[in-house]
């Protein structure tokens, strides 16, 4: 009997992220209503959360932070900021909306296709680094911008989605068979 070889095969265990963009702010700082509104998402979310991560903006901190507190949950990994979720070139962006006169993926993509691919890929690379740094089954809650997130999940799984309003957001689910994608409000 010739002696065989065992190939184990270990399924993934899905790992998510929920990316929200922040709520209204007045420059860097939340509004009264972008106050009042990210509690009251905080106070809806499913929650379950291993980490929050912001981009370092203040805005998006402090929504992250509303979220959590209207949540009450523990996040056991804490808040971190991960700049990479932040565009470094964000006046190019302001340009590329202004002449596509929108704020959606493909619109920009026209107005300044180099821009979306490249930072596309950059910020992609991030969320990835992200969803790496989850343990199996583990979930974060993220706190972005806009178009900067619908840019982070094109460049991660190559899907274009709707622009985000403020506060909404998308699940990114990752497993074994790519990725899933759902739009939250």
């Amino acid at each position: 009997m010739q002696a065989g070889l065992l190939v184990a095969s270990v399924a993934q265990v899905a790992r998510e992220i929920e990316l929200r963009r922040h709520t209204d702010a007045d420059e860097d700082v939340l509004t009264a209503e972008g106050v009042t509104a990210a509690l009251e998402i905080g106070a809806a979310l499913r929650g379950g959360y291993n980490l929050g991560v912001s981009t370092g903006a203040q805005r998006a901190t402090q929504t992250l932070a509303c979220f959590l507190a209207a949540l009450g949950q523990q996040v056991p990994g804490g808040v971190v900021v991960e700049p990479g979720l932040r565009s470094q070139v964000e006046d190019r962006w302001r340009a590329a909306y202004r002449k596509a006169g929108s704020g959606a993926l493909g619109a920009l993509r026209e107005a300044d296709s180099e821009l979306v691919a490249e930072d596309s890929e950059r910020l992609g690379a991030a969320l990835r680094r992200v969803l790496d740094g989850l343990p199996d089954g583990g979930r974060a809650l993220v706190v972005g911008h806009s178009p900067t997130n619908e840019a982070a999940v094109l460049g991660l799984t190559g899907e274009i989605v709707a622009p985000l309003a403020k506060g909404a957001g998308v699940r990114i689910v990752a497993g074994d068979h790519g990725y899933e994608l759902e739009a939250l409000e």
